[in-house]
């Protein structure tokens, strides 16, 4: 559970950055001068356009999508311990030859 709350809180930063950046790189040049340290003051802040919340609104649908998988595995795991260990290895066994080949 703890690596499920890192994971969540990793996601939000990631969220919370790339809206931070896409916000900077939408505003006008008096805004970013202002943010920059600049004399020009602040305009407000335009409506985000449509894309904009559609953006916002798939990733905040992939981040508790991913939740959703998080959870869903470590329930799966937790229920079968034996069966994700040897299904894991088996995984690992099949990349190394298959790796190994080249």
């Amino acid at each position: 559970m703890t690596k499920d709350t890192v994971l969540s809180r990793e996601l939000k930063s990631l969220q919370e950055e790339l809206a931070a950046s896409y916000r900077q790189r939408r505003s006008p040049p008096a805004d970013r001068a202002a943010a920059s340290g600049g004399t020009a003051a602040p305009a407000a802040r335009p409506e985000p356009a449509p894309e904009e919340q559609e953006l916002h609104a798939e990733l905040r649908d992939l981040v508790d999508e991913i939740k959703e998988f998080v959870d869903d595995a470590e329930k799966n795991i937790a229920a079968h311990p034996t069966a994700s260990v040897v299904g894991a290895m088996v995984v690992g066994i099949l990349i190394g030859r298959l790796l190994g080949r080249r």
